[in-house]
């Protein structure tokens, strides 16, 4: 059983951002990256699977700069067998068709049986690079999956609908899934586990393709459209002034 699973690194949400001057991405000095929320739900699924299935292989890849092996490195702690890092110093120019066709160049002989993905990146927020992935690769997907059974060849899955309904999809593999939080509990890595890590094998391959279909023309900050204003009081005086706000705008 060959399974894949592709992560990316973003930047803390909690992060201080500016804009770069070329107005593309942001400044990324003094930012700390770290594993994509969404991925770190699809490493745990498939390393779960990984466990489950004897003689199976785990790949875990990431596209970026040299620092994406961080996260690389932290799916390996959590359990995957080796990684695949293609190198691309500026991973944020590309769109979503980039991406998948990188991955896809790779992944198109390898013969995987199952591959996984988050469903969508904190950053760019497209949840579009698995489903393409899986069209390049001719084999059917199923997004934002919250539960995952394998069974002789098939799965069962559910996966999120509108209004907290699920939908129940049975397909057989080669198949691909994006995961949604909630999906499991992600491990985290132990030190032996972090010190097993280091001897695994990291294959780099260049980033190769250049067919963008989308590109970044601009990012800017939201304006700031007027306040809010905070009236405090007992109930009564609170009731006041609001009336003597509504008067006082012509709204009452």
């Amino acid at each position: 059983m060959n399974i894949l699973v592709c992560v990316k690194q973003v930047a803390d949400m909690e992060a201080k951002f500016k804009v770069a001057p070329d107005e593309k991405w942001f400044l990324e000095d003094d930012i700390a990256f770290k594993m994509n929320e969404y991925d770190e739900y699809a490493v745990e699924e498939a390393v779960k699977f990984r466990e489950s299935m004897p003689d199976s292989n785990l790949i875990v890849l990431s596209i970026g700069a040299e620092r994406v092996k961080e996260a690389i490195k932290k799916a390996l702690a959590m359990g995957c067998d080796s990684g695949v890092h293609i190198k691309h110093d500026k991973e944020y120019m590309l769109d979503s068709y980039s991406k998948a066709y990188a991955i896809y160049e790779y992944a198109k002989d390898k013969n995987f049986d199952i591959i996984f993905t988050g469903m969508q990146s904190q950053d760019r927020g497209s949840a579009q690079v698995g489903i393409i992935l899986a069209e390049l690769l001719g084999i059917p997907s199923v997004s934002t999956i919250v539960s995952f059974k394998y069974e002789s060849g098939e799965v069962e899955v559910k996966r999120e609908l509108e209004g907290g309904k699920k939908g129940v999809v049975k397909l057989k593999t080669p198949a691909l899934f994006t995961c949604q939080l909630g999906l499991n509990t992600p491990r985290y890595p132990t030190l032996p586990n972090i010190m097993k890590a280091k001897k695994k094998s990291i294959e780099e391959i260049e980033f190769s393709y250049s067919g963008n279909l989308a590109e970044t023309d601009k990012i800017y900050f939201p304006e700031k459209k007027g306040g809010a204003m905070i009236i405090e009081g007992d109930p009564k005086e609170l009731a006041q002034k609001v009336v003597a706000f509504l008067k006082d705008n012509g709204l009452a």
